[in-house]
């Protein structure tokens, strides 16, 4: 599979493994694309696992409806079903990193049936990321996020050569990563395009339907954060259990950053085969 549609829209897709293994699905986040995932998605493939990777709404040229409404997390999650469906998978296992494991929390607690495991990677539970905006440092953390909502500003500062690896960098991400990650939105149809769609996520959520996601999940659940993270808070990730009635499981990574797919890929992906196995048991 390198593609597939929801009703007009059509996703680019990376595959990796045997199509008759167990469906694990790996999302993204901002400002990245599946290639971010690409040592995680071998290791997994190689355990025996059928391994899909979407480049998500807004990323995909084929994928970018105008509109902030459009990105709303409802929209991100039916997406993410319809790639279930179209590989044949009754039930997956979800794997998100950044904004790709909001999706994933939402998912998970919007149609649990589809969701055999969850692991979140760096954010927690959305529930507990806004009650810690309220009681913590983290809406100094998330200062970005009310910047994002300005028309065309973000655009205009990230749009210019570098000026997107640049903040990436400043958040913790490798030169050579970020400069990977900035050349691989400009790839999908120009950068400033590929922003857009990609920060409306960020202006579409005051048009959630489910405010502040605040719904349990139930799913066994692996969350892994690292200490070394800039926009998220201890806070916010201790307040996660409270939101989960599944199994649930917290892995720190000391002196790690945000972007641990990059990072620490075969801890990563180690954790990952952990918890499925425990899942198959």
């Amino acid at each position: 599979m390198d593609s597939y549609t929801r009703g007009a829209l059509r996703f680019d897709v990376t595959e990796y493994g045997d199509a008759d293994g167990e469906p694990v699905l790996l999302l993204h986040g901002f400002p990245q694309t599946a290639a971010s995932w690409e040592p995680v998605a071998r290791r997994l493939a190689d355990a025996g696992y059928r391994v899909l990777a979407p480049d998500q709404r807004g990323y995909s040229p084929g994928a970018r409806p105008q509109g902030r409404r459009a990105y709303r997390v409802e929209e991100l999650v039916d997406d993410v079903v319809a790639l279930a469906d179209v590989a044949g998978a009754d039930t997956v296992h979800l794997v998100g990193h950044d904004w790709g494991a909001v999706v994933a929390w939402a998912l998970a607690a919007l149609h649990p049936e589809r969701v055999r495991m969850l692991t979140a990677v760096s954010v927690p539970h959305p529930a507990a990321f806004v009650r810690a905006m309220a009681t913590s440092r983290q809406v100094a953390l998330s200062w970005y996020m009310y910047f994002f909502q300005l028309p065309g500003a973000a655009e205009r500062l990230l749009g210019r050569p570098g000026g997107l690896a640049a903040a990436a960098r400043r958040a913790g991400q490798s030169r050579e990563r970020a400069h990977r990650d900035e050349a691989a939105l400009a790839a999908k149809g120009g950068l400033r395009p590929a922003l857009t769609g990609a920060i409306n996520w960020y202006r579409a959520i005051p048009f959630w339907e489910h405010k502040g996601l605040q719904l349990s999940v139930g799913v066994p659940t692996l969350l892994v954060w690292s200490d070394g993270d800039v926009a998220i808070s201890r806070t916010a990730v201790d307040g996660t259990p409270r939101w989960v009635t599944g199994p649930y499981r917290l892995e720190v990574l000391s002196g790690v950053s945000h972007w641990i797919p990059d990072e620490t890929p075969d801890r990563l992906a180690d954790l990952v085969l952990e918890q499925l196995a425990t899942t198959a048991a």
